[in-house]
């Protein structure tokens, strides 16, 4: 899968358990913080879409772990954003250390208008500045 963004994250102790290593929902945490990211360079991201009365609902969440990843640990989270149709979106990640693969996953989500939650579609603005950056 060809990903055209990266995030970098480091992980935290707060984030391991007992054993030392990172705790499964930390993934979850780093899709988000890496979605944020990667919304942030179109027009203001995430906080210009609640400006707007657009909120974006996660409707699925997904991670597989293929190694373990460990306090201070320098992770690459990749993502990418397609299936942008109508009011849905998905997120596709993948987490490196040192460019080997530690987990993937996915998130899918839903464009919806703040306060009542009902379904709206994708800005034109966003869906064509997602297309333009996955090009």
């Amino acid at each position: 899968m060809d990903f055209k963004f990266a995030n970098e994250v480091t992980v935290r102790f707060a984030e391991t358990d007992a054993q030392g290593v990172a705790h499964h929902a930390a993934y979850l945490v780093w899709f988000e913080v890496t979605r944020i990211e990667y919304l942030r360079r179109f027009r203001g991201g995430y906080l210009e879409l609640r400006q707007e009365g657009i909120d974006a609902l996660t409707l699925e969440a997904y991670a597989r772990y293929t190694d373990a990843a460990r306090f201070d640990d320098r992770l690459t989270v990749r993502a990418r954003c397609s299936d942008v149709r109508g009011a849905r979106f998905r997120f596709d990640y993948a987490v490196e250390r040192d460019g080997a693969q530690v987990a993937d996953g996915w998130t899918t989500h839903a464009c919806v208008s703040v306060g009542d939650h009902r379904p709206t579609r994708v800005p034109a603005w966003l869906a064509q500045a997602i297309a333009e950056a996955e090009s």
